[in-house]
């Protein structure tokens, strides 16, 4: 697929303010910027409160799946741009969400809010009204997301990618710097994991590499083999998700989103700590 396929740039976004087959997603957090308004015509989708499950930690069912998107204005024809902050972690988990649900055209907005932010480009306030749809959402393809039992036969004998920080993947922390350390998860990394973090494969202003460069970023892995990422809470795995199998092509690239906070609990799972050649 061609890159500009996936990404657009927020000329593009410009340019199709009032394209009726177009719609603008900024995906939320609980701790979202709110109170700094949005790039105009973005419906929100927030992540933790209406794109979980409310009982267990897994996606949401397909009939709440398409409810959500139906309340949004979304249709299954429309294309959908996803945005958001934190280095558009959650607007590449919710593009992998969507491609498990079948939905077509899905790209994100290179850089996402924070370049919007840093190119002095408007935001507005006013929420935008959009016509309920009837979305049908295609049963979950789960070919692209693998679970803990996939990854612990995955041990040796797949490539497993671990996208956190050095200190987190090491066992130093348990979190990103800045984030509180969960004390009731353990530290380290999934053995035979390697560690390359996700933001190898951006540039200073959150948008992605060349890729060219990027194809430099994972010389060293072989995507003969089944490929499994993963990361703390499966934002950053999705971000690197994106970068492999959509940028990049790569087959076989499946995302653990239980991630270090499923795995990091499991009784008798095997950690390894420090370095992996």
């Amino acid at each position: 697929m061609d890159r500009t396929d996936l990404l657009v740039d927020a000329d593009w976004v410009t340019a199709h303010a009032d394209d009726p087959n177009v719609v603008l997603v900024e995906v939320m957090d609980q701790n979202g910027a709110r109170d700094r308004g949005r790039i105009a015509g973005a419906v929100r989708i927030e992540w933790t409160t209406e794109l979980q499950d409310p009982v267990c930690r897994d996606f949401l069912d397909q009939a709440a799946f398409e409810k959500l998107l139906s309340a949004k204005g979304i249709g299954n024809d429309h294309t959908v741009v996803l945005y958001s902050g934190n280095h558009n972690w959650w607007a590449a988990s919710l593009y992998w969400y969507l491609k498990v649900y079948g939905h077509n055209d899905v790209r994100l907005l290179d850089g996402g809010r924070a370049k919007w932010e840093l190119d002095s480009r408007p935001l507005v306030e006013e929420e935008p009204v959009r016509q309920a749809t009837s979305y049908v959402a295609a049963p979950r393809d789960l070919t692209t997301r693998a679970t803990r039992d996939d990854v612990l036969s995955a041990i040796g004998t797949r490539n497993l990618l671990d996208v956190r920080s050095v200190p987190e993947y090491t066992g130093e922390l348990v979190a990103p710097a800045g984030v509180p350390q969960d004390p009731s998860l353990k530290r380290g990394h999934v053995p035979s994991a390697r560690n390359i973090p996700w933001e190898k494969a951006t540039n200073q202003d959150e948008t992605f590499l060349p890729n060219d460069e990027l194809a430099k970023v994972y010389a060293d892995v072989d995507f003969d083999r089944e490929t499994i990422v993963y990361c703390r809470m499966g934002w950053r795995s999705s971000h690197t998700w994106f970068v492999l199998h959509e940028l990049l092509g790569r087959r076989g690239i499946a995302n653990y989103d239980g991630a270090w906070v499923e795995y990091g609990a499991l009784v008798a799972a095997p950690i390894a700590k420090g370095n992996e050649a």
